[in-house]
């Protein structure tokens, strides 16, 4: 079994891995951390909690020199794993003394350019880069080492441009890491136009099948929320995500599930950078939390100890999915994905699960108690988590919505969002067992 020592890592990052209690290294740290450390360009195809952050920091680490200027650039695809990242790479490097500085779009500027002045390592998001970049407040002439973490987010996210524009910026000497949790053609693309050679390393997933129980419900649409509420109150859980397709969506839940006494808060590209942080801090805190949110927001975060994920609307692509189950299950835990299925789901259901359905249970409906959903609760959560993230009633700049302000919600409109629970008994024609799923 390899050890940290037989890595090559140097004694300050040895003591800090000591202190921090992480004892054996991952596999795509085993894989990653030998070949960076001779210089070696690589492709890191590696899930959210593999340890990559570590994989690149020990590279970098010894590669900077305090000094002599901007010499690392990390570029992430959200604001929250830039902050992610850049606080392990200042525990990591507690003992080499860098200057490690973050630098993303939704705050001020100004304290952002006086911290490059002195920075040694930047961490950051494409959008701010280039900010900076236009505003020649960054200098990239000395880059050795450049980290593109989450890639395929970053494209998926239209950002490939961006990337490149700054990859210009760049020296053509330089050392490159690419890390992805999938191999796309944008992946490729980027890596034959701008890295020399590089080896390709994959590692398997953090995620235990064995562990993993996935099942999914047919559910009617009106009575999605209802049975959410049923389940969140009867599984036995701790830490639970709950995915939305919209930001609209995931504060109609987490206002609702607010209001049926569960601790939760919702995780979206709309909330405030200082909101968005206390939000993470709170579930990181808590035994017993439930985090609704967006792919976007949530995608590179490194979760732990979720015991429960909820698909409250079906994602897009089987990629999503796999992402968004990968959060449960870690370091040989338990874990369980529960998926809630109306009409407008099956279509992507059946793409995502055609070649592994039998993996998926279909799991007959229970008797439960039916659950008016408030959606008024949606229009002040707007006005509550605009951009400048204060409460009561924004000026219509700072709505983040369309001009002249945010639109009102009718009643035709709900049929886009989580539907209001009707009083009355279902018109479904489907029996309380549930659809059963069939492969096509």
């Amino acid at each position: 079994m390899e050890s940290f020592e037989t890595l090559g890592l140097n004694k300050n990052i040895l003591k800090v891995l000591e202190e921090l209690k992480i004892d054996a290294p991952t596999e795509i740290q085993v894989k990653v951390i030998p070949l960076a450390l001779k210089g070696q360009d690589l492709i890191g195809g590696s899930a959210t909690g593999s340890g990559k952050t570590l994989a690149f920091a020990v590279p970098l680490i010894e590669m900077v020199k305090s000094k002599e200027g901007l010499q690392a650039l990390v570029i992430t695809p959200t604001r929250e794993l830039a902050e992610q990242v850049s606080r392990a790479l200042k525990q990591f490097s507690r003992y080499n003394i860098l200057r490690i500085n973050t630098v993303y779009g939704g705050v001020p500027i100004g304290a952002q350019i006086r911290n490059l002045k002195n920075s040694e390592v930047v961490v950051g998001t494409p959008g701010r880069l280039l900010d900076h970049l236009s505003r020649k407040t960054i200098d990239l002439s000395k880059i050795k080492l450049l980290v593109l973490d989450e890639a395929d987010q970053m494209f998926d996210m239209g950002f490939i441009h961006d990337v490149t524009d700054i990859i210009h910026e760049c020296p053509a000497e330089r050392q490159t890491l690419l890390f992805s949790a999938t191999i796309s053609n944008e992946v490729i693309s980027i890596s034959k136009r701008y890295m020399k050679n590089p080896q390709e390393i994959s590692a398997e997933s953090n995620v235990d099948p064995s562990k993993l129980k996935q099942v999914f419900y047919d559910v009617p649409s009106n009575q999605k929320f209802s049975l959410l509420v049923h389940l969140l109150k009867k599984e036995k859980s701790g830490l639970v995500m709950i995915f939305c397709n919209t930001k609209r969506n995931a504060d109609l839940v987490s206002n609702n599930l607010g209001k049926n006494g569960f601790n939760t808060m919702a995780l979206h590209g709309n909330l405030s950078q200082n909101k968005r942080n206390y939000v993470l801090d709170m579930f990181h805190k808590s035994e017993r939390f439930v985090l609704v949110c967006t792919d976007v927001a949530a995608r590179g975060l490194d979760i732990k100890n979720v015991s429960h994920v909820y698909n409250y609307e079906f994602p897009k692509t089987k990629i999503e999915y796999i992402h968004r189950i990968g959060r449960t299950a870690r370091a040989g835990e338990d874990g369980k994905a529960i998926t809630l299925l109306s009409d407008r789901d099956f279509a992507s259901f059946r793409n995502a699960t055609r070649y592994d359905s039998g993996m998926i249970e279909n799991v007959p409906l229970p008797i439960f108690e039916r659950v008016h959903v408030r959606m008024s609760e949606t229009r002040r959560d707007t006005r509550y988590s605009s951009r400048n993230g204060s409460r009561g009633r924004s000026s219509r700049n700072n709505s983040g919505g369309s001009k002249g302000g945010p639109r009102r919600s009718s009643s035709r409109s709900s049929s886009r969002g989580p539907s209001r629970d009707s009083r009355g008994p279902s018109r479904s024609p489907r029996s309380s067992g549930g659809r059963r799923f069939t492969r096509r």
